[in-house]
């Protein structure tokens, strides 16, 4: 039981024995007295009142019992919830923290995976650069748009193709039969008469242009370049080379 509970017992009780003291002790002289005296004596302090008295303060001590413990019951109540809320926030706290800490984890991981990719992609690609074979730049050779270089560029396939012939043959034969002029047509002799005219540089008529093209060249009998690789052809296969032609062939 409370202390105050205690307080409240112990009071009723010295009160209880006060009024029974006070109803029992009659004075000496109180003999003296008429029987319908001591009759209403008694009748206005009766056992009976003081058990109702007794019962009265019981009661009210038990009610007030009740009371303290509803009081502290519900204080109780309220300090648990109040513990009870604050171990469900440190728990939300902490799983708070241990979620934050997996990402960051789980987000290192991934930046150490990145990194480790983007090394082997760079290293992949280093090796791949190493292993390359280097291409070698060809310069592109260059002719210019006359008699010179036309010989010189026919002179170049030429040799590609195994067809003899120098470059003095070539001009010698050219200025002799067209005075170096690519679109030169002889329409007088045999060949003209037959409908089939020698025509270009070095005087191919078109049969022969045809039979003895060089492939890579123009299929234009007037082309300077075709025309004078399908007569050095010609004469190599007729002559053994241009070098060796000295008139009309």
């Amino acid at each position: 039981m409370p202390k105050n509970t205690h307080k409240i017992a112990l009071a009723g009780v010295a009160t209880l024995g006060a009024a029974a003291v006070a109803f029992t002790v009659v004075p000496a002289d109180a003999q003296t007295t008429t029987r319908e005296a001591a009759a209403s004596t008694r009748v206005a302090y009766s056992s009976e009142q003081l058990t109702g008295v007794k019962a009265g303060i019981t009661d009210q001590l038990a009610g007030s019992s009740v009371k303290v413990d509803a009081i502290e019951a519900k204080k109780k109540a309220a300090a648990d919830a109040v513990k009870k809320a604050a171990a469900a926030k440190k728990a939300a706290a902490a799983k708070k923290a241990a979620s934050a800490a997996a990402a960051k984890k789980a987000a290192a991981k991934k930046a150490a995976a990145a990194k480790k990719a983007a090394a082997a992609h760079k290293a992949k690609a280093a090796s791949r650069s190493a292993h390359r074979p280097q291409v070698k730049q060809v310069a592109v050779k260059t002719y210019s748009n006359n008699l010179d270089g036309w010989i010189r560029k026919s002179l170049d396939i030429m040799k590609s193709k195994g067809i003899p012939g120098s470059y003095s043959g070539l001009h010698r034969n050219i200025m002799r039969e067209s005075s170096g002029n690519p679109y030169a047509i002889n329409d007088w002799d045999i060949n003209a008469i037959n409908g089939i005219p020698s025509k270009g540089l070095l005087q191919v008529i078109p049969p022969t242009f045809a039979t003895y093209h060089v492939a890579g060249t123009s299929w234009n009998i007037y082309d300077p370049v075709a025309n004078i690789t399908a007569a050095a052809n010609y004469a190599a296969h007729r002559y053994g080379s241009i070098d060796n032609v000295n008139s009309a062939y």
